[in-house]
């Protein structure tokens, strides 16, 4: 891809772009298995809701046999048609295309290419099937009222990929190239962004040691692979308290370990403490520190802070919890808006004596949470459901995210 030009102002119109050159190289060891028909996506697409705009497209796509790449004025579709929008959950459904790019260990991380989606292949003996080297990120894209797409911090995502490859011993894309290819990836599933205040676009980051490897060592060669899929709220009861359980047994992650970064092994862990906790009816489950078993660190999948009076506090970042960016975000946020903010060491005394308990995360934004079960004992937080704290930090925060307020902090990127 030519200087990432091709990348930032991306349309297509899959009315334009013919089966053929739609056919894929097979290389190993990540194969395309499977291609979605384009009938398939069809069905989506209504020629109403097309709108012609003055781009140009530059696609690199792989063939059975060359690379092409198409430059054209075409059409974008806007919205995925009879999509069932108000009714989206946090559930993977496919979209049009990947990004894919591949590297030597030792090496850096060349152009990438588009390709539609499908499923891939790996050498049974692949380092990431046999020893679990890989990483993922998450972020989100956001349709705006006036027909804009917002990106919501990507740079963060993008370093903390790289910090999370040293940890992991992997090459990783730089912050250029990791965000030339989530904008590329975006624009090619243009359509698949709900709109305005129907959800999001789901953004997820592979970095993967693809590599075939018997005995324990790094991979030889990795995959950088991006796909996305539209999603609604991550929790059932979306901004609803929910509702979790501590556990006093089984760890998130260690010192020394890998909790500070988003490693894969780290959520295969959370597994069966998480299915525990739902089968007796919680949202999910808050892990304790596993040497002293008292200080708070964090929910399966997000941060955990607890408001007392005007000061709401957050587990420090000291190697066993993911620094988060939602919560590196709702910390500036909430200085901000005038209260104190605090990031260390916080007691389960104190969860319990909370006036109000939140989570945070990509996938979960703010989360407020309505009670806490700890040694069979519930402790309740507010009795009007969504604590005011929660719901302020919320606001103002998905009001950034949407483009709805001004962006003093310059954390939105816009593609259009």
């Amino acid at each position: 891809m030519e200087s990432g030009g091709i990348l930032t102002r991306l349309h297509l119109n899959l009315l334009n772009i013919s089966r053929t050159s739609l056919n894929f190289k097979l290389v190993s060891p990540i194969q395309l298995q499977k291609q979605w028909h384009f009938g398939f996506f069809s069905k989506y697409i209504n020629g109403n809701n097309i709108n012609n705009v003055n781009n140009s497209l530059r696609l690199r796509v792989a063939s059975p046999t060359t690379t092409r790449l198409y430059s054209s004025n075409v059409a974008a579709v806007e919205v995925a048609h009879d999509m069932e929008w108000d009714n989206l959950g946090f559930a993977f459904m496919p979209t049009d295309y990947m990004y894919v790019t591949k590297c030597s260990h030792g090496d850096n991380f060349s152009e990438g290419e588009l390709q539609r989606f499908g499923n891939i292949e790996l050498s049974p003996s692949a380092g990431i099937l046999n020893y679990g080297q890989g990483l993922f990120e998450g972020l989100k894209a956001y349709r705006t009222d006036d027909g804009n797409i917002l990106l919501f911090r990507p740079e963060e995502n993008a370093l903390r990929l790289r910090v999370g490859a040293e940890r992991m011993c992997m090459p990783s894309p730089t912050v250029d190239q990791f965000m030339e290819a989530v904008k590329a990836t975006v624009l090619a599933n243009e359509r698949w962004i709900p709109p305005p205040g129907k959800g999001s676009l789901y953004i997820r980051p592979l970095l993967l040691g693809s590599g075939a490897v018997l005995g324990l060592a790094p991979a030889p060669e990795y995959t950088f692979l991006i796909y996305v899929t539209p999603v609604g709220n991550y929790f059932k009861e979306g901004l609803a308290p929910i509702n979790l359980i501590v556990e006093t047994e089984m760890h998130r992650a260690t010192p020394g370990g890998t909790g500070g970064v988003k490693t894969i092994g780290n959520y295969a862990a959370v597994l069966k403490a998480q299915g525990a906790a739902k089968a007796k009816g919680f949202s999910d489950v808050l892990y304790l520190d596993s040497v002293h078993k008292r200080y708070l660190e964090e929910v399966s999948s997000c941060n955990v802070f607890v408001v007392k009076g005007n000061v709401i506090s957050t587990p420090a970042i000291e190697g066993t919890i993911l620094p988060g960016i939602t919560r590196k975000s709702i910390l500036a946020v909430a200085l901000n808006l005038g209260f104190k903010v605090e990031e260390r060491l916080v007691t389960i005394d104190e969860l319990l004596d909370a006036d109000e308990v939140f989570c945070t995360g990509t996938a979960v934004v703010v989360s407020p949470v309505g009670s806490i079960t700890y040694l069979n004992k519930r402790v309740t937080y507010g009795s009007d459901g969504v604590g005011r704290v929660s719901e302020q930090l919320y606001s103002a925060l998905t009001s950034l995210q949407m483009g709805l307020a001004e962006d003093k902090m310059g954390w939105t990127v816009g593609l259009k």
